[in-house]
């Protein structure tokens, strides 16, 4: 009889200490997480500064079509007006008629940056630039997004190896004397 007081005195102390395990009394050890980095500077900025400072002898401008000319506009001036959805619906119209446009791909990235999609910028980018020209100023504003991207992820890594490839878009012209 004195063995099963025992079970039940020990019982109500063993449940107590059990619930008291579940409670942040104690300790844990958690994985670290890993912050988003909000870069301090203008990512858009800094995209279309790599493109401006590409002076390549190879700067590719397709021939465009004019509903995809007008569409391009409209989502330039919602851009400027800060209207930004508006700038990504007329881009998305734009690429269901030329769904293979580098630099429609690219401006589509710029606006998914505005819309804080980072994934989906850089998505855009890399399908621009697979197919656009690889060299000129477009092919440095790929990577200069996939820049910015894997800085903001905290891929530092992934942003050194992206860095890498910016100059790689430069094709230097011939030398004339």
């Amino acid at each position: 009889m004195l063995h099963s007081s025992k079970q039940l005195f020990v019982l109500p102390i063993l449940l107590a200490v059990s619930l008291l395990a579940g409670c942040n009394l104690f300790e844990r050890t958690q994985a670290p997480v890993t912050p988003i980095v909000v870069p301090d500077h203008d990512m858009i900025g800094a995209i279309h500064a790599a493109g401006d400072r590409e002076k390549s002898v190879i700067d590719v401008n397709p021939l465009r079509d004019p509903g995809v000319s007008a569409l391009q506009d409209a989502a330039k001036k919602d851009e400027q007006a800060g209207r930004y959805a508006d700038a990504a619906v007329n881009l998305d119209q734009a690429l269901k008629l030329s769904p293979d446009s580098p630099d429609l791909l690219q401006d589509r990235a710029e606006i998914a940056i505005r819309l804080k999609d980072f994934a989906g910028a850089e998505r855009f980018a890399h399908q621009s630039w697979s197919l656009g020209p690889k060299l000129g100023p477009l092919c440095a504003r790929n990577w200069q997004t996939i820049v910015e991207m894997r800085l903001q992820a905290g891929d530092e890594a992934g942003a050194d190896t992206a860095r890498k490839w910016v100059p790689q878009c430069h094709k230097a012209g011939v030398q004339r004397y």
